[in-house]
């Protein structure tokens, strides 16, 4: 049997996060060639995969990334079967690689496509899958440019959002870190529907008005009334759920709209979006 020096374990070990004896199983069925034992332990996950291809992946790692400059954000949901992998400091890490991988990717297709550690990244989380012995798969990706961007990471890698802001500028720049993160803050917390009345969807709106209008019937107001206190249960609806008319988290007293426009009249947020496990 060839032997297998510990630095070559060690080297495998490092670029699959595979265990030390796999590791060194799959050295010597590779003879010492390490991309041959890279290919072999990908094998084990292809079967592994094969076999726990109907397991669900509800659990995971939602994770939400800027590029150096603010413009661009991403957030993935890197999941898995069970929390206790989902919380492994080894698969979180993998997850923040995939994040920042996914910047310069477009789709969950151009990500799976990328390079990462001598192979694709759909090969990587083949590899991972046999690893583990967890089915382990990209869920979410989201993607928006803008301005400015910032990101947050609610505790626990549940929940990840990303928000775009309008403009920046040298006196908006001391804040936009700040800024960015309340609102990406508020859309964690507050999971809002849309950007602002005009962004929701006509038939939510309508299904609303007519929620509106059972209840009023219910309580017994006459029907001549009922499409005037249906349009004021409807503002209510969009200050409730859109995220410029909601009440700042960290002040109820204003809305978002009014805590950006303190800053500038002109900033607003362009887009969002929050991704979740499960």
């Amino acid at each position: 049997m060839i032997k297998i020096s510990a630095s070559e374990v060690n080297n495998l070990r490092k670029s699959t996060g595979a265990g030390m004896m796999d590791c060194k199983n799959a050295l010597v069925e590779a003879n010492g060639d390490l991309d041959k034992a890279i290919e072999l332990l990908r094998k084990k996950g292809q079967k592994v995969a094969a076999k726990r291809a109907d397991r669900d992946s509800h659990e995971g790692a939602s994770i939400a990334m800027t590029n150096q400059e603010k413009t661009v954000g991403v957030a993935i949901v890197l999941a898995c079967e069970t929390d206790f992998v989902g919380k492994n400091t080894d698969f979180v890490n993998l997850a923040y690689k995939l994040a920042s991988i996914a910047l310069d990717c477009d789709s969950k297709e151009d990500l799976l496509k990328a390079s990462i550690d001598r192979m694709t990244v759909e090969e990587k989380l083949l590899e991972q899958t046999g690893v583990i012995g967890e089915k382990i798969q990209i869920n979410k990706f989201v993607k928006i440019t803008a301005p400015y961007i910032g990101s947050y990471i609610h505790a626990g890698n549940k929940i990840a959002t990303i928000v775009g802001l309008s403009k920046t500028n040298d006196s908006l720049l001391p804040h936009m870190v700040n800024i960015s993160k309340d609102i990406a803050m508020q859309v964690a917390a507050m999971n809002p529907i849309a950007l602002d009345e005009s962004s929701v969807k006509s038939d939510v709106i309508e299904k609303e008005i007519e929620i509106a209008k059972d209840q009023l019937r219910a309580e017994g107001k006459p029907e001549a009334m009922l499409d005037n206190i249906a349009k004021g249960k409807l503002k209510r609806f969009f200050k409730d759920n859109t995220l410029l008319n909601q009440a700042f988290i960290k002040d109820t007293k204003i809305s978002i709209s009014n805590y950006l426009s303190s800053f500038d009249k002109n900033l607003t947020v362009t887009s969002y979006e929050r991704i979740s496990i499960g």
